[in-house]
């Protein structure tokens, strides 16, 4: 996704997958940024038994500019990190990247991106991260960054799918 955002990212991962539902559908639900990104608000092994809160600007994340604050903790670590909406065109494209240096362990900044291609049956929904590695921590970033990345993608499109119980592959 080269189409928004200012910088440079060095990794990516991608997943793609067949919604049964309308494009404008899917969009809604993605577009509550609370339920698209409810697995980084459950504790579970990826996240170290830890969580993070979701907080929202004015705008909850529904228009270019409107800022997401997530905190947390990590195997007992503090974690930050602010995002800021940057492109947004229902029902079809939504993305959205780090501002500042997100306070990360295996992962830096970020650009997460979501196309929707309306088909006759429902759409098919591509879920993508751009990220680089961290800051600190850049071999913690080598050795487990690309598992995070596949695994918050992936998570993602499984929350999709279970909202219009579709096969996950």
């Amino acid at each position: 996704m080269a189409r928004a955002g200012t910088r440079i990212y060095g990794r990516h991962h991608k997943a793609v997958e067949f919604i049964p539902a309308k494009a404008a559908e899917v969009f809604a639900y993605i577009d509550d940024h609370v339920s698209f990104s409810s697995h980084m608000n459950q504790s579970s092994w990826m996240m170290g038994g830890g969580h993070m809160g979701t907080l929202m600007d004015a705008k909850e994340g529904r228009k270019v500019g409107s800022h997401i604050v997530m905190k947390g903790k990590v195997f007992g670590i503090a974690i930050s990190l602010d995002e800021v909406v940057i492109l947004r065109e229902p029902p079809l494209v939504k993305a959205w990247e780090t501002v500042g240096t997100p306070k990360l362990l295996v992962i830096g900044n970020y650009r997460m991106a979501v196309e929707i291609e309306p088909s006759a049956n429902g759409s098919l929904l591509q879920v993508s991260i751009d990220y680089n590695l961290p800051e600190k921590n850049a071999l913690i970033g080598k050795l487990f960054g690309g598992y995070y990345a596949k695994w918050c993608v992936r998570q993602m499109i499984s929350g999709v799918c279970d909202k219009f119980s579709t096969t996950k592959t």
